[in-house]
């Protein structure tokens, strides 16, 4: 079996979020199951110069942009036994930053037409291209409008995987046929609600769409999740599933993490987080005292919950936690937690940015990881707590819902919370605070939690399986 990846991003080129951990990591796992997978993606102007080195040049070839033909510049690399394809054009692709530019739609309709174009440069003919998000949801749309009557994509199979469908890829009509190169004829493919859709398209034209958590696909269903797409999805929900993503155990792995002021595994996780707290609570001027650590890596937006969160915070920080949020985002959160750093200095800490490895301090260093997200389609950092014996207190929503078991029973890892209201997490808080104060309780449900195996062998199966069932179709 043949499989092609094409996204947008993957670890450890370049990455600004799940999208990047899930292509980074998947096509490696997706190996062990003799899936013969390469993945594509654009060659970034950021991608820093040791990769770069490494890469090999092919050949170049043109894109048909519109009405224009765009060069493209075709380059290969093999890293942890999975070649890697890179397309370049140095006018889309060689800026700071991956996304958020004002030509997001031109730059990804070019890339989703460059990777059926590059097919004929490669000796590789995949039987199954597998997409991912927005950025290359026209590649099913373009594989059955303009290549499908070829003999070499005749047999050509589409998968599309919607990672977060807040993000669409939605423009006005005057580009379908300037930019995106698709005929009136045509414009039905991509067009709902009166505007172009890039995901629509890819859920029309795709043999089979699935989403990054089973919960998540059952939730986009609904008004409340579907970000507007949701009639449509219930129109075609034959052919939607969710499959859960995984995280690389080997990569985050307490007992080998070079990062971390003590390595530890379950057995000696006490000892090993105990130095990691102390560590952590210098790196945020935390005072020094027998109270548990409640932490967040989060993008400080909307959907992330900090809403309850900063509802809360100083019930939390007086109620005998110690609070400290890693991430940036909205302005307004931003000043609100650096605020509040200052009012609640020894209790509430806060670093504004991404910063790799203080997060993996920030995982074994805290004794509770929240996540009371709105929404959360997957959702890695409590996986990511778990493994570093970071116990979840999390809100029943997507993959949260689908990895978080509440304690409550006596056979859980976490805490769980299911209205979306600050009452609701903070009573959460404080069941998991109650816990705490049972040492050997604590110890068992940390060791509980450790022992979940969230790895992509059992994800890479679920897709495999998938990938024989599409490839049996028509």
């Amino acid at each position: 079996m043949k499989v092609l990846f094409a996204a947008s991003e993957a670890t450890p080129f370049f990455a600004s979020g799940g999208l990047g951990d899930v292509a980074g990591s998947l096509p490696a796992a997706l190996k062990k199951q003799r899936v013969h997978v390469r993945v594509i993606l654009p060659l970034y102007g950021d991608i820093a110069p040791e990769w770069r080195a490494k890469m090999q040049y092919l050949t170049n070839f043109t894109v048909p942009v519109g009405w224009r033909s765009q060069y493209c510049g075709l380059f290969e690399l093999v890293h942890n036994g999975v070649t890697t394809y890179f397309l370049d054009n140095e006018y889309y692709f060689k800026r700071h930053g991956l996304y958020g530019f004002y030509d997001d739609g031109e730059r990804f309709a070019f890339f989703s037409r460059a990777i059926l174009e590059a097919l004929f440069h490669l000796d590789f003919e995949p039987e199954l291209i597998h997409c991912h998000d927005w950025q290359t949801a026209l590649v099913p749309v373009y594989l059955n409008l303009y290549y499908r009557h070829l003999q070499a994509f005749a047999q050509v199979k589409a998968v599309f995987t919607i990672h977060n469908i807040q993000y669409q890829g939605k423009y006005g009509r005057e580009i379908l046929e300037e930019t995106v190169g698709i005929g009136r004829k045509d414009a039905h493919v991509v067009e709902y609600d009166g505007i172009v859709n890039f995901m629509k398209g890819a859920i029309e034209s795709a043999d089979r769409v699935n989403t990054v958590s089973p919960t998540y696909a059952k939730e986009i269903l609904d008004p409340w999740y579907g970000e507007g797409l949701d009639d449509f999805l219930r129109k075609k929900q034959y052919k939607l599933c969710g499959i859960l993503n995984g995280i690389d155990t080997d990569y985050y792995d307490p007992a080998t993490d070079a990062y971390l002021a003590s390595r530890y595994t379950a057995e000696t996780a006490a000892a090993g987080k105990a130095a990691c707290k102390r560590e952590l609570r210098q790196a945020f001027d935390l005072d020094d005292n027998d109270e548990p650590v409640v932490a967040m890596v989060t993008r400080l937006v909307d959907h992330k919950g900090l809403d309850l969160v900063r509802q809360a915070a100083d019930n939390l920080v007086t109620s005998g936690m110690q609070l400290v949020i890693l991430g940036a985002g909205n302005a307004d959160y931003e000043g609100f937690f650096s605020d509040l750093a200052f009012r609640r200095r020894g209790h509430f800490g806060v670093r504004l940015g991404f910063i790799p490895e203080l997060a993996r301090k920030v995982y074994a260093g805290s004794d509770m990881f929240l996540m009371p997200s709105r929404t959360e389609p997957c959702g890695l950092s409590q996986m990511l707590a778990l493994r570093y014996g970071s116990v979840p207190i999390v809100r029943e929503t997507g993959g949260l819902r689908d990895t978080v078991r509440d304690s409550g029973g006596g056979e859980g890892n976490g805490f769980t919370f299911a209205s979306y209201n600050a009452y609701d997490m903070q009573q959460a808080c404080f069941r998991a605070l109650e816990g705490y104060g049972n040492k050997t309780g604590w110890t068992t449900l940390v060791q509980r939690g450790m022992a979940c195996d969230f790895s992509w062998g059992a994800s890479a199966r679920e897709y495999h399986a998938m990938y024989k069932e599409v490839l049996s179709l028509w």
